[in-house]
């Protein structure tokens, strides 16, 4: 497998995880900041950190940055340092640019000079807070997006012994039933016919709001 070749600019907790994640990943990855306690605190976990100031034209060059495969400009609330950065990242000829943005206005502002990707990472959070919260009840949610899961279900005393077309599961919430726990055995793509047993429990894959709405049921 070819290895990829990452820059992160920036290393607060958001630039800091994603070019630890990256280095994890396999890519080899380049770590930059203008605080050198931050370069420090990353250097053991990436496979170059370096102290730079990043919007400087001089300093690019001299990272030699052009045959990067991505970069990560991840600079803080400093507007002005993001834009500069992304322009010369652009300039050097970067392949793909992902760039944070803490509102609308900033992310429109770095689409439109050369980024190729925005991130919204505190409204991201807040949404992901957010929706663990509405299936905290639920047992192994897995949420694959901001609208949609895939989560148990334990099944009701009023379902054991009904099938899945009885439910009319999908017609009313607009969920699938993609497996059935019973016992130690998971039985993938139940027959609709087949009636349900006291102690199943539903693998269902759906929109959050459903999902929750649903596990009111149980």
């Amino acid at each position: 497998m070819n290895r990829k070749d990452a820059v992160v600019f920036g290393l607060g907790r958001f630039g800091s995880s994603i070019a630890m994640q990256l280095e994890l990943n396999g890519w080899r990855v380049l770590a930059i900041d203008n605080d050198q306690q931050k370069v420090n605190k990353i250097s053991e976990y990436v496979t170059l950190a370096m102290c730079a100031d990043v919007t400087n034209e001089e300093s690019m060059q001299e990272l030699g940055i052009s045959n990067f495969d991505l970069a990560i400009v991840s600079i803080g609330h400093n507007t002005e340092a993001s834009v500069l950065t992304t322009i010369l990242a652009k300039d050097h000829g970067v392949k793909r640019i992902i760039a944070k943005a803490f509102n609308d206005i900033q992310g429109k502002i770095l689409l439109k000079i050369g980024a190729d990707e925005i991130v919204f990472p505190e409204k991201e959070m807040g949404k992901r807070i957010a929706n663990n919260l509405t299936l905290s009840n639920i047992a192994d949610a897995i949420e694959l997006n901001d609208e949609y899961s895939i989560a148990d279900i334990p099944v009701p005393a009023s379902w054991v012994g009904k099938n899945l077309i009885q439910l009319k599961l999908r017609d009313k919430y607009q969920v699938n039933v993609i497996a059935v726990k019973r016992g130690k055995s998971v039985l993938m793509n139940p027959p609709a016919t087949d009636p349900t047993q006291k102690g199943d429990t539903f693998v269902i894959l759906g929109a959050n709001h459903m999902i929750k709405k649903l596990s009111m049921k149980a």
